[in-house]
């Protein structure tokens, strides 16, 4: 199974002053086509950073996705960072200037064009808003900050290069919604149906509400999810405590 991850970018979302867009619609993007997002990172505008966590994903052989960071202005460090991971030079990509000078004519130079410098041996992303490309380069996808341009680039990636993976992997989530208990109660259940099915994974949110509420589940292969969901109702059910199915994911 591949492991999808993704980076976003920016001083402004860790600072509060913009919020971030992307990280629930690459989990339902990727959702709708019975893949999971593994990990995500919120990452400054350290250059250090961003390079170390770029060296270790392309290492891991993650599929990634990295926003924002790509644009010419000064605290724009993706692009550089990307090729000093990859141990690349950076230089200039044809068919990025070529994009670039059809979108903008004259008005590409002098800095529009600083736009298409990127790692040597990169691939482009076609932009569908204004033809300034992202690019990819050892399974990571580069797309800029901006989601109207961000996500269909992203999905365009999706369909473009894993479309074998769609709906591929046996995998199943179902959970619970257990009524007048608290996680503390239903732990040693936790435990026991862990013992049973260890290959699984469980996972358990408590709700703030005036009744003590916790939604239990497991994910994993869709047979054994199954069966050890029918473990679980059966022992929460013994152990005296109402239970109803959670509503799925939208």
């Amino acid at each position: 199974m591949r492991s999808f991850g993704i980076y976003i970018i920016g001083d402004e979302i860790l600072s509060g002053k913009r919020q971030d867009a992307h990280l629930n619609k690459v989990i339902s993007l990727l959702s709708a086509r019975g893949l999971q997002l593994s990990w995500a990172h919120f990452i400054g505008d350290i250059p250090e950073q961003i390079t170390a966590h770029l060296k270790a994903s392309m290492a891991r052989g993650d599929v990634v996705f990295s926003f924002g960071g790509i644009g010419a202005t000064p605290d724009d460090h993706t692009r550089q960072c990307a090729a000093a991971a990859a141990g690349v030079p950076i230089e200039r990509h044809v068919g990025a200037v070529a994009n670039i000078e059809a979108q903008y004519g004259e008005a590409a130079y002098p800095k529009r064009v600083l736009m298409a410098d990127f790692p040597q041996g990169c691939d482009l992303i076609p932009n569908p808003v204004n033809r300034v490309a992202g690019f990819s380069l050892r399974e990571h996808y580069f797309v800029p900050g901006f989601p109207e341009m961000a996500h269909p680039m992203i999905e365009w990636v999706l369909e473009t290069y894993y479309s074998q993976l769609f709906h591929a992997n046996d995998y199943l989530e179902q959970s619970i919604v257990v009524t007048e208990a608290g996680e503390s109660d239903l732990i040693d259940l936790m435990h026991e149906i862990l013992r049973q099915y260890p290959e699984l994974k469980l996972f358990s949110l408590p709700r703030t509400n005036q009744r003590r509420t916790t939604e239990v589940g497991l994910k994993g292969a869709s047979a054994r999810v199954m069966l050890g969901m029918t473990d679980l109702k059966a022992g929460v059910t013994a152990l005296g405590y109402p239970w109803h199915a959670s509503l799925p994911l939208p």
